[in-house]
């Protein structure tokens, strides 16, 4: 007998279940229209910054007093050493940490740290996102449409 009442409740709850999932509907949230306000804001500024996963090395992390004037000046060194190379200051309360490099991949962030982990001990790879920073001076078209002509 309680075999049957269960299957008869399990058939039951599968009937409504794929009768709700036949059903369309409209799902309606209703809140504070500056909390839409601001998700739309935030939507619109994630469409327009193109970003690009990669990876920095932390050359140094500085905390204490006179750690900014420090941070500037391991700055300034590293890029007397390495021009080519774009040093970034982050700081997060209370720390200073100096970052080098945008790089793709991971492997030419670890070459790249082999180059300076002697100078600079303690240096470590971290994943950051930073903008795409496009150069359309180089861009070849691929056809002859592509090119205008």
């Amino acid at each position: 007998m309680n075999k049957r009442i269960i299957l008869a409740l399990s058939a039951l709850l599968a009937f409504g279940t794929l009768h709700a999932q036949r059903q369309k509907g409209k799902v309606e949230i209703t809140g504070d229209v500056k909390v839409s306000e601001l998700v739309k804001k935030h939507i619109e500024f994630n469409e327009k910054m193109q970003t690009v996963p990669g990876f920095r090395i932390q050359i140094a992390s500085l905390s204490g007093p006179n750690s900014r004037n420090s941070a500037f000046d391991l700055k300034r060194r590293f890029k007397e050493e390495f021009p080519d190379v774009e040093v970034y200051i982050v700081f997060t309360e209370p720390n200073f940490r100096i970052k080098v490099g945008d790089f793709t991949s991971k492997l030419d962030a670890y070459v790249f740290m082999q180059r300076i982990k002697d100078r600079y001990p303690g240096t470590i790879v971290k994943e950051n996102v930073y903008p795409i920073h496009l150069d359309w001076s180089n861009l070849v078209p691929e056809t002859e449409d592509d090119a205008g002509n």
